[in-house]
């Protein structure tokens, strides 16, 4: 009795065994099927260093005026609010922040900022006056103007705004043009993008 019952549990272990537990099957074309494994993680702190090289190599002046400024953010004051209300009310519109850039961060959005200026405002330039003659001066600029970039006021004569992120993770620059014309940078919003957002949750 004990004879066969070993023989028994040896048999279904080995049976186990050739099967290989499941870590590998084969499909019906005989090749293996081994199970998926975990999808790595996004390194994003080198994706922005990869999208901040490849800004440097197509706008090399702008890096070598921002070269040597810090790339980190500064420390955050701490310390609690003293004012419930105020407290309360920035909370509520937290959505409406911008958030904070590095020095070199900003110093990019200032070159940028200055560049487009005097590209679509220098002595000598006509200024646009529709979103195709906006668009097009951007990207001969080398900036992508796709859809969201430029908006337009109704009317022949509305005004022109545009909006852009100078690189992936990088600094915004955007304006009107119209009288006076305003070109600045800036940081993206709380809850992503360039444009302030118009309502809250």
């Amino acid at each position: 009795m004990f004879r066969r019952t070993s023989t028994a549990v040896l048999s279904a272990c080995a049976l186990l065994v050739l099967s290989g537990c499941g870590t590998t099957s084969t499909t019906g074309g005989g090749a293996p099927n081994t199970s998926p494994a975990a999808s790595p993680s996004v390194d994003y702190a080198a994706r922005a260093r990869e999208a901040g090289e490849r800004h440097d190599r197509q706008y090399p002046e702008i890096a070598a005026r921002c070269a040597g400024l810090a790339t980190s953010l500064p420390r955050a004051p701490g310390g609690e609010g003293t004012d419930p209300p105020a407290d309360k009310y920035a909370e509520n519109n937290a959505f409406k922040r911008e958030l904070p850039d590095t020095p070199r961060g900003q110093c990019l959005g200032r070159a940028h900022a200055d560049r487009i200026r005097e590209a679509l405002t220098g002595r000598g330039k006509t200024v646009p006056r529709t979103e195709a003659e906006l668009r097009t001066a951007l990207e001969g600029l080398g900036y992508s103007a796709g859809p969201g970039v430029v908006h337009a006021g109704a009317g022949q004569t509305g005004t022109l705004w545009f909006q852009l992120r100078v690189h992936e993770g990088g600094p915004c620059v955007g304006g009107q043009l119209h009288d006076p014309v305003r070109i600045e940078t800036h940081g993206s919003y709380m809850e992503g993008g360039c444009w302030e957002p118009r309502g809250g949750h």
